[in-house]
């Protein structure tokens, strides 16, 4: 299984990261052992200090498909799922000033919790699909996917120039502004609409 995840995708969250607005999608991927299964606690990594969530919408892969044209790509993915990508911004800080990769802040392990739950897509409106992430109950981030600078489908048939897509894949698929850090004992729960898709405890 692969996991890939679509940096600045939101053009709001760009703009809080100083960060110029892509031209094209811009991804990276995690290990397998980055996903941090549903009721898993999420034990705060000690070669960091600043930690950050970024909720996204997650697609799951269902067939294997390779150079998929945008208007097949559709059909490549059938559940929409909710997940975090963690960020050791601290670390990413590091690499960004010396040029170097980021896997060490953004592919450890854990750090991407996934949602129990996929809902089917043909249940959703992905032009308009509303998303939120609570820190302790306290509302952080509010997204939707009609303001995605790259649309899931888009993103798919990019990613799929380059690698070939198999049944299970997941594809983060980027974070709105209101990213912030996480604190030992935070509870950090995710909706789409109404419905809550996690909730995971930083122990």
């Amino acid at each position: 299984m692969k996991v890939f995840c679509i940096g600045r995708n939101y053009s709001d969250h760009a703009k809080e990261m100083n960060a110029a607005i892509p031209e094209q999608p811009m991804f990276f991927m995690k290990p397998d052992i980055a996903i941090l299964r549903p009721g898993t606690p999420f034990f705060y990594p000690n070669f960091s200090n600043d930690i950050h969530f970024e909720c996204e919408i997650v697609v799951k892969i269902n067939r294997v498909g390779k150079n998929i044209a945008e208007k097949f790509a559709h059909k490549y993915y059938d559940e929409i799922g909710l997940g975090i990508d963690f960020t050791a911004r601290d670390l990413q800080q590091k690499c960004k000033e010396k040029g170097h990769p980021w896997e060490i802040a953004k592919s450890f392990e854990g750090s991407a919790p996934i949602s129990k739950n996929f809902i089917p897509k043909d249940q959703l409106d992905l032009n308009n699909l509303p998303f939120s992430f609570y820190k302790n109950g306290e509302l952080k981030q509010a997204g939707n996917t009609s303001d995605m600078i790259f649309s899931i489908d888009q993103i798919i048939a990019y990613i799929s120039k380059f690698m070939t897509l198999k049944k299970g894949d997941l594809i983060y698929t980027g974070t709105p502004a209101g990213v912030g850090p996480i604190a030992i004992e935070d509870e950090l729960t995710g909706f789409i609409g109404e419905t809550e898709m996690f909730k995971v405890k930083v122990k």
